[in-house]
Parts: C-alpha cells; sequence; structure tokens
C-alpha cells in the first residue's frame, strides 16, 4: 500500500480550551483542517508554536506544509500601526509561523498558506495588508460564502479553473503583494484571494476556508505536489 505524504499544519495555542473536567492551555486545531488533508490523500501532523530555531527541523520531517487560519498577523511585522479594529495580537505564533514558511521556502517543501496562512506569507515576503475590510465574513463565528474568480495561466487556475463559492471568514487581506508572488485569484470587489510564486516550487495561498467546504482540489493538489515522501 503506497505511503500517503506526511502534511504539517501549524496550529493554535490558547491560553485555556475546556473538555470534560479540564480547563488547560491547549494546543489546538479545528478538525477541518486533518479532514481535509486526509481526504485529499495525506496524513495530517500537527505543528504547534516552537521556538522557532526549530521551524527547518520541522519542515525536513514532512514532506508538505499548511499554515492554518487563525487571529489577525501582528501589524508590526509588516511596518505598521495597529489600527482600532486589528485583533490582538500572537507574537509567538507569527514567530513560529514565519520561521515555517522560510524554512518550506529555502528547502522547496511545498507549501499552502489558509487565510491567515495567506496573509502571513505575503508578510514573510515583504508584503503588507489591509487591517480591515467589510463583506468577507457573513457574522461573527459564521461562515459566509462568496465566488472567487482565477487568473488564467496561473498555477490555481490550473487547479480550480472554474470561478464558483468558497467558505470565508477575514476580515483583513492582502495589501501590497511580497516579492516576486502574483495574484491568481480576485472576488468580485477586487479583493486579492489567492497568491502563488511562480516557477518549480509549489507555493500557493487562498483567503477563504477550504477546511470548511467539501472542495479538495486545492489540498490534493498540495498533496499530489509532497509526495512521493522523501526520505526523513
Amino acid at each position: 500500500m503506497a505511503v500517503r505524504p506526511l502534511i504539517g499544519v501549524s496550529t493554535y495555542l490558547e491560553a485555556s480550551a475546556r473538555w470534560g473536567v479540564w480547563d488547560l492551555e491547549t494546543a489546538l486545531l479545528p478538525a477541518g483542517y486533518p479532514r481535509l488533508v486526509q481526504s485529499a490523500g495525506g496524513v495530517a501532523a500537527m505543528l504547534p508554536p516552537d521556538d522557532p530555531a526549530h521551524a527547518a527541523a520541522a519542515v525536513a520531517r514532512v514532506d508538505g506544509l499548511v499554515i492554518a487560519g487563525g487571529e489577525d498577523v501582528e501589524p508590526v511585522r509588516y511596518g505598521a500601526a495597529p489600527e482600532q479594529r486589528s485583533g490582538p495580537p500572537n507574537q509567538a505564533r507569527d514567530s513560529w509561523e514565519l520561521a515555517l514558511i522560510d524554512a518550506a521556502l529555502a528547502s522547496g517543501t511545498p507549501l499552502l498558506g489558509i487565510c491567515r496562512g495567506m496573509q502571513l506569507l505575503n508578510v514573510a515576503l515583504g508584503g503588507t495588508l489591509v487591517q480591515h475590510l467589510e463583506g468577507h465574513a457573513a457574522e461573527k463565528g459564521v461562515f459566509g460564502s462568496h465566488p472567487v474568480k482565477p487568473v488564467p495561466g496561473t498555477r490555481y487556475a490550473s487547479i480550480v479553473p472554474d470561478e464558483g463559492h468558497v467558505p470565508t471568514y477575514h476580515h483583513q487581506a492582502v495589501d501590497r503583494l511580497g516579492r516576486n508572488l502574483v495574484a491568481s485569484a480576485y472576488a468580485a470587489d477586487g479583493t486579492v484571494e489567492a497568491v502563488e510564486l511562480p516557477g518549480l516550487a509549489w507555493v500557493l495561498g487562498v483567503q477563504w476556508h477550504p477546511e470548511m467546504g467539501v472542495d479538495v482540489r486545492v489540498m490534493r493538489a498540495l498533496v499530489e505536489a509532497s509526495g512521493p515522501p522523501r526520505a526523513h
């Protein structure tokens, strides 16, 4: 039986989470992420925040990497002052995930950024973010839906050639693109909905949440790019 590629997924580290009789600091990940990896043919491994110096070693042990959604990126990371509606920073997670991204880019490990993950990829490459926009979240704690149109000739368009609705929940977005990144999908209001690095490396970011939908094409493309598994 073929060995399924190991896909590392960055995770939250929360000060408090409850289950059973427990209320403890917890490393957690919404179940949609591992389910999507599994549905796409991979095995999911959680990568909770750690010393950034360990990021290269972590990336060396996986076949592909997903930077998951979550909190707003701290504006200082892209040279901006926080605006009123920017969320509180999570410095430990920012530092860890930026180090994971740097390690993946340096090693050529296939990389998918989801929502915050796409924004952080853009920041890692010197880009900036819009700190607040309207219309991309239905209401607090509720995912919305809107159409996304691929840019012809891009990697994303080769994976998802058709315009379609995607699950969305974000209030920040790409402003200035980072080094060498190209926009590969847009929303109707002009918001950048996917970015990628052209060339041999498989690097893609999507602004929506594929783990909240049924379309596995983007994750399957990452898993396929990540296999067969490398020797570790």
